[in-house]
């Protein structure tokens, strides 16, 4: 059983205790064996056979063959249907199959709800889980205590744990809707085997208002309130199938999504208002928020309302490439049976059949000229995706004549512009203007998307269009009269200076150079937003002579260098009529055969696509002018260079391509104008009320802003070091002396991380240059910091992006520090070197302890984990090694000297059974046995009895080859385990079987473990 420390008395007590007043029952871990028929059992059988009988009113023996069936599942998604009512048999007194219910998501006080911890769940790989939620028999939710939680970073050790228990002890995982982490102040919360930068904090407690004692009882009212729970389980939880790699990804709803959700429901069993408008801003699901808004329209598990009987749905879209991409979700996420109609007359047939139940896709275009009313309009939902494009011209007219007693619900990725009185006339009720809105600065604060700052480059060449005959005279100085003539009698266009030939050049030569530095050391990517379709030609090519020339001087040969060049950049555009005319003008001929060769049919745009959203493939650039500006998701992506005049939605719809989450490296996205929009930023977005647009666009300016504050803080908390770089460890130990505890510790590592994080947004923007030195002498510090205090191997640069690894990485190996910190193991022979202790200073003593206790550690954990019961000791032992190098009463001589004892007796335990006449598996059995007997069955007893427990589980006529793989042979060792040391007077028959199966799978399956 884990110990009780810290982790118990902060997260997991107040977590078990507080679950208890929202009326969960505690089940004991004495419990357990009563509950399971196994350990390597998950379910609570007793529990629920018992609702099986409950809520179905079937007999116990059905009830049994029942449970019988479940225990045999094993897949999470089939378990999810089970869970929400896809579960038949045939039953005593029923000819046909009768549906069995195994909650009730109408009456949640008919259910069961229980929490317990020190669950032991065995497998090859046995793990106890700090605390499992169960509703019915049914784990539901693991959640994992542990101190601290980097909720910003994504990181520590109870992510790892989690991921884990859910390799290791898969089983506990069929039914699990999903995990929970906590250290006991932060709360975050992750579907089932999702990466860790998916988990989140659920922020809003709606619709309560009552105030929470603190932020873990918020955090888990939000998630496990009995009624939140089920809501969760029959609405909010959907298994996405990825079209390209077939891959099933179970995603979980985020606050704002459950609560515009309820939302939408309560509005529409309400009956008062027939309409609302949904802003949720771009990159933060709201295609999966009408998805979930589907799942509880149409199954309404949780609730029994006259008027969600058998509601149609229609989902609606503008465009044909938001209409793919709402289908594919819908079709994805499993939405029962949704249609996609595919012409007018398809449209009109399905809203003409008086059939109820449907779910319709499709544009708003195929509404046009209609205005005949449905019978039925009154039992129709409508979700209207950006909304408010719909309502230009007729589109709305005809919509609304067609079902004028529909319910509306508008939703958008766009703030709706102040003066845009038909779309809140519209969707809005009186004053309310949006329904549920979650906004900008929402979403980057909880990480949904990455905020994105602008900067302007080449500002020479930027355009400035209440000066474009002035501009055109310097810029075209070199034109003859009669040519210039002619363009000023037609009157001279902003295209006239966009499309200068030799503009185009220096911005791709500069857009060549400034990717190369910033997004590519990382595998990001860009789009290139040009003016025009013509623009976009004279994009690809600029920039492919430039990528060709780069390849050329890094050696590659012509040819290859062309084809490389080629493959990087890809535009997408829309085909025109004029396209494949004959045109005697040499210039236009040449662009309309470029238009030819580049352009991509519908099949190839969607496998560019797909590439470009993977990093390591082609294309990197993808230059556009309209298409792929809205409704486009590519992580990948995390710059964009602009060099057109967008406004308004465009404006937002664009940037927003690069605020999607990536990995840690993706710090930011970022807008590099080339046009000059971030001049005219507020007349850009003047059409919006201020406070939904404030942090849109954050000028770079602000970034490195917040840089200098970072390294400030910095310098502040090592301003007592003296640093001249001629011994960087022993400034590195005087800030060690300066910190002293490990509450300091972990406040300099907040403040170090989040410098260096910055500094690796703007890198390689000149303003980090003059912090570059500090950079890595703080990086530096955390890799020896977390030895010194942590007693934990030092991580590696993985995390850091590839822009400042290697420098970092060569700034510790030229200091030394790589040395300083590297670890050793046991068996090598210089692990021993550093416990010569002849002519070293007290400095040195020191470092070659903590570094003997931090490999020490290291080694310990992993015999624990090879083999718990034989190394046991060394827990507490290793504790107290720890607490030592603490101590300030003792000398650095006498802790090296406690290190090497423990190593010593570490060492030791490895062959200790040489001594014993047992072999390895007999010795490890022997302690097993030990630590499960009392003082009454001696250590010779234990001897005896492994023994005779080794010849069960080598014997071939009681172990066959293979016994590991074929649970009924296991079975029958148990059995036959149980009996031989009940003969032998054995105190503890419950775990013993279990625990001598784990030790014999280690050390008696020939290597062939199951």
């Amino acid at each position: 059983m884990k110990g009780k420390g810290a982790e118990w008395k902060l997260a997991e007590k107040p977590t078990l205790q507080y679950l208890q007043t929202l009326g969960y029952g505690f089940v004991e871990p004495a419990e357990h064996e009563h509950l399971r028929a196994s350990p390597n059992l998950t379910l609570f059988k007793p529990h629920l056979v018992d609702a099986l009988q409950r809520l179905n009113g079937i007999s116990q023996s059905d009830a049994e063959a029942a449970f019988a069936e479940l225990q045999s599942k094993d897949d999470n998604e089939e378990w999810f249907s089970i869970l929400r009512g896809a579960f038949a048999r045939t039953v005593e007194g029923q000819r046909t199959q009768q549906t069995l219910r195994v909650i009730d998501f109408k009456d949640p006080s008919k259910n069961r709800y229980q929490v317990t911890h020190q669950l032991y769940v065995k497998a090859e790989k046995s793990r106890i889980p700090d605390v499992v939620v169960y509703v019915n028999g049914i784990p539901l939710v693991v959640i994992e205590a542990k101190s601290p939680l980097s909720g910003k970073d994504k990181n520590g050790e109870a992510f790892d744990q989690i991921k884990q228990y859910e390799r290791d002890i898969p089983r506990l995982f069929a039914t699990n809707a999903f995990n929970i982490v906590t250290d006991g102040v932060s709360i975050l919360y992750g579907a089932t085997g999702a990466p860790s930068k998916f988990y989140g904090y659920w922020r809003d407690e709606w619709p309560r208002s009552e105030p929470f004692a603190n932020e873990l009882e918020k955090g888990l009212w939000c998630l496990l309130e009995p009624s939140r729970l089920l809501d969760f389980i029959a609405h909010f939880i959907v298994f996405e199938t990825d079209a390209e790699s077939g891959k099933t990804i179970k995603k979980m709803c985020r606050y704002q999504q459950y609560r515009a959700v309820n939302k939408m429901v309560d509005r529409v069993v309400d009956g008062e208002h027939n309409k609302g408008l949904v802003w949720h801003t771009q990159g933060s699901g709201k295609s999966l928020t009408m998805v979930f808004a589907a799942l509880k329209l149409k199954n309404h598990l949780t609730v029994d309302n006259p008027r969600l009987a058998n509601p149609n749905l229609m989902v609606l879209t503008d465009r044909i490439d938001l209409d793919d991409q709402i289908s594919a979700t819908f079709q994805a996420c499993g939405l029962a049976n949704p249609t996609r109609v595919s012409s007018i007359q398809k449209l009109r047939a399905e809203l003409d059949a008086g059939v109820d139940g449907k779910t319709l896709l499709s544009t708003i275009y195929k509404f046009e000229g209609s205005k005949k009313p449905l019978a039925n309009s009154g039992n129709w939902i409508v979700m209207v995706d950006e909304c408010h494009r719909t309502q230009e011209k007729d589109l709305g007219a005809y919509l609304r004549a067609t079902l004028p007693d529909a319910v509306f619900f508008g939703f958008t990725g766009t703030p709706v512009k102040k003066t845009d009185r038909d779309t809140y006339s519209n969707f809005s009720v009186g004053d309310e203007r949006y329904l549920d809105k979650y906004g900008i600065d929402d979403a980057v604060r909880d990480g949904a998307t990455v905020p994105i700052y602008y900067t302007g480059r080449k500002t020479d060449w930027h355009i400035d269009e209440t000066k474009l005959d002035m501009m055109f005279d310097t810029w075209f100085s070199h034109l003859n009269e009669e040519e210039l003539a002619k363009v000023k009698k037609r009157g001279v266009q902003v295209a006239d200076l966009v499309k200068h030939p030799q503009r185009i050049e220096l911005i791709a030569f500069d857009l060549w150079n400034h990717f190369r530095a910033y997004a590519n050391p990382d595998g990001f990517k860009a789009q290139i937003v040009a003016y025009d379709r013509e623009s976009i030609i004279l994009y690809k090519r600029a920039l492919d002579a430039e990528i060709t020339k780069f390849l050329r001087k890094q050696g590659m040969d012509a040819d290859e260098a062309k084809a490389e060049a080629d493959a990087m950049t890809a535009c997408v555009f829309s085909k025109s009529q004029e396209d494949d005319k004959p045109t005697e003008d040499i210039y236009d001929a040449g662009v309309r055969k470029d238009l030819q060769r580049w352009y991509l049919d519908r099949d190839a745009e969607k496998e560019v696509k797909r590439a470009f959203s993977k990093r390591g493939e082609n294309p990197q650039f993808l230059i556009v002018c309209d298409k792929l500006l809205t409704g486009f998701d590519a992580p990948a992506e995390s710059v964009m260079y602009l060099d057109k005049p967008l406004k308004e939605h465009s404006l937002l719809q664009a940037i927003a391509r690069t605020n999607r989450v990536s990995d840690a490296k993706k710090k930011c996205g970022l807008i590099v104008d080339y046009i000059g929009i971030s001049k005219k930023l507020d007349e850009a977005l003047s059409s919006y009320r201020n406070e939904d647009v404030d942090n849109a666009l954050t000028d770079l300016d602000d970034l490195r802003n917040e840089l200098k504050a970072a390294h400030a803080a910095v310098l502040k908390a090592i301003k007592d070091v003296k640093r001249n770089g001629r011994d960087l460890k022993a400034e590195y130990d005087a800030l060690v002396q300066l910190l002293d505890t490990e509450d300091q510790w972990i406040g300099f590592q907040n403040i170090a991380k989040a410098f260096i994080s910055l500094y690796e947004a703007l890198s390689p923007d000149p303003s980090v240059l003059d912090m570059s030195y500090d950079m890595k002498w703080t990086a530096g510090f955390l890799v020896y910091g977390r030895q010194v205090f942590e007693k934990k191997e030092a991580l590696g640069q993985t995390d850091y992006s590839e822009k400042i690894r290697e420098m970092l990485e060569d700034h510790l190996q030229a200091t030394g520090i790589t040395t300083v910190v590297k670890l050793r193991s046991i068996v090598d022979d210089e692990f021993w070197d550093d416990f010569e202790q002849e002519g070293k200073s007290d400095e040195e003593l020191a470092t070659a302890a903590i570094r003997k206790t931090t490999e020490l550690r290291k080694t310990t954990e992993a015999k624990l984990a090879e083999n718990y019961h034989q190394y046991a000791k060394f827990s507490d032992r290793l504790r107290e090694l720890i607490q030592k190098m603490d101590d300030a009463q003792l000398s650095w001589s006498e802790k090296l000297n406690a290190a090497e004892q423990y190593a010593k007796d570490l060492e030791a335990e490895a062959t200790a059974h040489e001594g014993s006449g047992l072999s390895e598996g007999a010795y490890a059995v022997q302690k097993a046995l030990e630590a499960l007997s009392d003082a009454k069955f001696t250590s010779e007893t234990c001897s005896d009895l492994a023994r005779v427990i080794e010849v069960l589980y080598t014997d071939t006529a009681t172990a066959p080859v293979g016994w590991q793989t074929k649970e009924e042979v296991r079975k029958q060792l148990r059995q036959l385990v149980r009996k031989t040391a009940h003969a032998a007077g054995f105190p503890n028959l419950t775990e013993m079987p279990n625990q001598v199966e784990d030790v014999a799978i280690k050390f008696f399956t020939g290597g062939n473990d199951g």
